[in-house]
């Protein structure tokens, strides 16, 4: 016989669950309201306390965002050369090494020859300034004015009251500057190295940060303008070699003392646009009166006559052809900067009205004719 089927087993009815409470906090209130005048004071005293804090900090950072800021624009400047050297076959790192090493080279070299001549002319000065004092007391006008103002007295007060305390502060000082500009040419030379290594990864990833749609004109614009700030430097130093290889020859046929080294500091005093060549031909010119008196003359005729063949012949053309710029916007720049920011200011006038006068003619410009 065949059992009949049996009837399925009822299913489970479902538990039931407990109500939850969507809100078991309670309703929320309704939106801040934006133009609550205690919400506006309260936000604006805030960001005041925020734009204090960046100020505080930017101002505190100063000397190490101006090393920073130095490295970055030798980076640009020396780029050039990195890239040279590599269209030659040399991989990057070797690129940057001799090019890192041929600074560190000059540098070395200018030490080298301004160190003896400053150490020798301090030993003369200190063995002859018994003989001075000598004669200083035997000239009867030095000891009529000594008598007249009382300044034996005088000095023998400011002596007796602060030797000591000027002696070791003196002492302390000079090893402070010493030892910070050691520090600084060595930070700045360690970054510039930096920089210039990982040079083409800084580009990439500041061209990253533009919009896709305007990516490729930034990228023109911003690697002309890094352009023109390698070919100023490579201009400046050009004429900085010219006005020191003009003072060694100078030198030379003058007879003076040192001839490279005075060279050396002209090239550099060179480097600073509108004051440094004046600084130069002081040094030189002070060098040849201790020599005689008709050297001293010559190099003062010689730098008069120089400067105005560079100011108004040599300066014009090199920066035209590398930068250029013109003559009214690169004087008007160089001094402006100089006022601003001192002499880092100054070295960068000359590529920033490049740069400005390359964003107005291609961006500035062009959108104002659209319009």
């Amino acid at each position: 016989m065949v059992s009949a089927a049996e009837p399925p087993e009822p299913e489970p009815e479902p538990e039931a669950r407990p109500e939850v409470d969507e809100k078991p906090f309670g309703d929320p209130g309704p939106p801040l309201n934006r133009r609550n005048p205690f919400l506006l004071g309260f936000l604006f005293g805030l960001g005041v306390i925020v734009a204090y804090t960046l100020f505080l900090g930017v101002r505190n950072a100063t000397s190490i965002l101006v090393l920073i800021f130095i490295a970055l624009f030798l980076a640009i400047g020396l780029h050039p050369a990195v890239v040279r050297l590599r269209g030659w076959g040399l991989p990057r790192g070797a690129a940057v090494a001799i090019v890192a090493l041929t600074v560190v080279l000059l540098l070395v070299g200018g030490l080298v020859a301004l160190i003896p001549p400053l150490i020798s002319q301090t030993t003369e000065l200190i063995n002859n300034a018994p003989d001075v004092v000598e004669s200083l007391r035997r000239s009867e006008t030095v000891n009529e004015l000594v008598q007249r103002y009382d300044i034996a007295t005088k000095v023998q007060g400011a002596v007796n009251a602060g030797t000591i305390t000027n002696a070791v502060g003196g002492v302390v000082g000079g090893a402070r500057l010493l030892f910070g500009t050691i520090f600084n040419v060595l930070t700045v030379l360690v970054l510039t190295i930096y920089f210039m290594v990982a040079f083409e990864r800084i580009k990439a990833t500041g061209y990253r940060l533009v919009p896709s749609s305007r990516r490729e004109r930034v990228t023109l614009l911003t690697d002309e303008i890094l352009t023109k700030v390698g070919a100023y430097m490579v201009g400046a130093l050009a004429i900085a070699v010219l006005a020191g290889a003009s003072t060694f020859a100078l030198a030379l046929i003058l007879g003076l003392a040192y001839p490279f080294a005075l060279a050396v500091a002209v090239a550099i005093c060179d480097l600073i646009p509108q004051i440094g060549a004046t600084i130069g031909a002081v040094i030189v010119s002070l060098v040849g009166l201790a020599s005689s008196i008709t050297d001293g003359l010559v190099c003062i005729v010689f730098f008069l006559i120089y400067q105005q063949i560079e100011n108004y012949l040599i300066y014009p053309r090199v920066m035209r052809r590398s930068v250029r710029v013109s003559d009214v916007a690169a004087l008007v720049a160089a001094l402006l900067g100089v006022a601003l920011f001192g002499v880092i200011g100054a070295l960068i006038a000359i590529p920033m009205v490049a740069a400005i006068q390359l964003i107005m003619r291609e961006v500035a410009l062009p959108s104002l004719e659209e319009r």
